[in-house]
């Protein structure tokens, strides 16, 4: 995300506060392991997951977000094949959505692929009138218990809305304060990971960045986001598209 704030304002100084931060799903779709997977669908269209990196994004046609990715899809003709990356339970929500088959790239957010559909079930035992709202990276396995599907937006618009008094909610941790902030006469539940040992529904990417580091950031103006110029400018296109096509 860092390097798309970069690509979006290229004359502008993009810090991060702890370069580790990055992505489990950018991290899985090195651009050289993506460019041989590609060659082998020639005639597809790419559309990738805005959590990609510069790189991957250079090879796309097209980015989408979780909110807008049923969207971007359906915006191709029918008999148009894609390849979408690099998120492959995304891929495969927006797929049964669509009733479209699309080739996935095999990534995946380490986060929400420790849901646990069997602990999940269970816990919607233990709380019979609790509703579940879950983020689309889930595996369909997951997904498939939801009473609500999408992005964190949506989530948390989500819990606004609905009568119940409950909600189970599978996808980042880091959500629950705001959502709590906005609800607090309502009872919220995070749906357990398939390690009873940690609490891996937690992004270790995202708790690098710190108030500590933050501070040093700004007081330092570094680390500071470099992204090749001419990576940059591909890149640029298909988040373009995006725009254009989410207007």
């Amino acid at each position: 995300m860092a390097e798309t704030a970069k690509i979006l304002n290229p004359h502008k100084q993009v810090l991060l506060p702890d370069l580790e931060a990055g992505c489990s799903l950018a991290d899985g779709c090195p651009p050289e392991e993506f460019a041989a997977f590609l060659a082998k669908y020639p005639g597809h269209k790419v559309i990738s997951y805005i959590n990609c990196s510069a790189a991957t994004k250079a090879m796309s046609d097209v980015i989408c977000t979780s909110s807008n990715a049923v969207k971007i899809v359906d915006s191709f003709p029918a008999d148009q094949p894609i390849v979408f990356a690099p998120d492959r339970f995304l891929g495969n929500w927006v797929s049964q959505s669509l009733k479209r088959d699309l080739v996935l790239w095999p990534g995946s957010c380490e986060v929400h692929e420790m849901f646990s559909e069997k602990r999940l079930v269970e816990l919607k035992l233990e709380h019979p009138e609790a509703v579940v709202a879950a983020h689309p990276e889930c595996p369909a396995g997951v997904l498939q218990h939801a009473d609500h599907i999408g992005s964190t937006t949506a989530i948390l618009n989500f819990a606004k809305e609905t009568p119940a008094n409950k909600i189970i909610v599978v996808t980042e941790a880091g959500i629950l304060h705001k959502m709590q902030n906005d609800n607090p006469d309502k009872i919220l539940i995070p749906a357990p990971s398939t390690d009873e040992s940690c609490s891996c529904n937690e992004c270790p990417y995202m708790k690098l960045n710190t108030l500590e580091k933050l501070y040093l950031c700004l007081r330092d103006r570094t680390p500071e986001i470099v992204v090749d110029a001419e990576v940059a400018a591909r890149a640029l296109a298909p988040i373009n598209r995006m725009l254009d096509l989410s207007r």
